[in-house]
């Protein structure tokens, strides 16, 4: 992959030695985040001038100061550059994840910084895109939880005891045969939350096949909506949800190989992340990293928004 400032990497030796020169990984930064021109991330004014020796800008319109990372993932971080454009490559080249362990011994930081800026960037691998899936539709749902053997006594007791529900939570995947997948959190498996993430992301009039859950009645009339039962058989023609559940497997595996737990409230970037390696597996790891590089701006994500405590789960899932 070529780009102006000459040959990007293509594996992590040559992007450990590109990224290096903290020069040449600002400017990296600042060309992605900004590929039509530099403007103010508070005003949008393209007036500014550079103060080279400080590697900032100061705006004409607002007249205020401001870097590469004003306003994006890497806002208020004290890291330079050159080792957020290491972890940003790290967590997208992974192919089974990476844990905040391995990402603070590889950068030199604390564990609890690497797992902040781990969410940080899960939060980049967010397309949040706007049109919809069409063709051929799986839709599929499952539960995502640790196991008990992985949980402390404590959780394992409200399980056993019949009181465990809440360790699991339910989502929800929409994958267009050949093409992307969409995921999200979802309160329950009924009706009215299952069925308006498909009509969300699904376009009308499109082929749509699930599995006989209940919840799926209904849409007939919106959608060509088939239906196996997986109680009789799991293929019948073209009829299966098959493409969902192996992304559900890589899901799982991500999750227990490398995280091994995940909060409910952190689960949806969790989805993020395994959907941005998903959808874009013909990609080189160099183009997914230029494509999560140029989708940081305004996802900021402090400290106090990644552990509110105080947040209910719909709270926490929006931020």
């Amino acid at each position: 992959m070529e780009s102006e400032l000459g040959k990007l990497p293509e594996s992590l030796q040559e992007a450990v030695i590109y990224f290096s020169d903290i020069d040449r990984a600002h400017k990296f930064a600042t060309k992605l985040r900004w590929p039509n021109g530099i403007e103010c991330p508070r005003c949008g004014s393209k007036e500014h001038s550079y103060i080279s020796t400080r590697r900032f800008w100061f705006c004409k319109g607002c007249k205020k100061q401001f870097t590469v990372k004003v306003a994006s993932i890497f806002e208020d971080s004290p890291l330079g550059m050159d080792k957020w454009m290491l972890a940003v490559w790290l967590i997208v080249s992974c192919k089974n994840g990476i844990s905040s362990y391995e990402i603070a011994s590889h950068l030199g930081i604390t564990q609890k910084s690497a797992w902040h800026l781990m969410h940080r960037v899960r939060k980049a691998m967010s397309s949040g895109s706007f049109s919809k899936l069409s063709g051929e539709v799986e839709a599929d749902e499952t539960f995502i939880g640790g196991k008990a053997r992985n949980m402390h006594v404590e959780k394992r007791m409200r399980r056993i005891t019949g009181t465990g529900s809440k360790d699991k939570v339910p989502v929800i995947g929409i994958m267009e045969r050949g093409g992307k997948v969409r995921t999200a959190v979802v309160p329950n498996r009924k009706k009215k939350a299952l069925q308006a993430e498909v009509r969300k992301h699904v376009e009308a009039g499109s082929a749509l096949y699930t599995d006989a859950l209940l919840s799926y009645e209904g849409l007939a009339g919106e959608y060509a909506h088939k239906v196996v039962d997986h109680a009789v058989r799991y293929v019948d023609g073209k009829v299966h949800t098959n493409s969902m559940e192996n992304f559900w497997s890589l899901l799982k595996r991500m999750i227990s190989g490398t995280y091994v737990s995940v909060e409910p409230y952190h689960l949806h970037r969790y989805l993020d992340e395994q959907a941005l390696r998903f959808n874009e597996r013909q990609m080189t790891p160099a183009e997914k990293f230029a494509a999560v590089m140029a989708n940081v701006g305004g996802k900021q994500l402090t400290w106090d928004q990644v552990t509110g405590k105080g947040l209910d789960l719909q709270t926490r899932v929006n931020n």
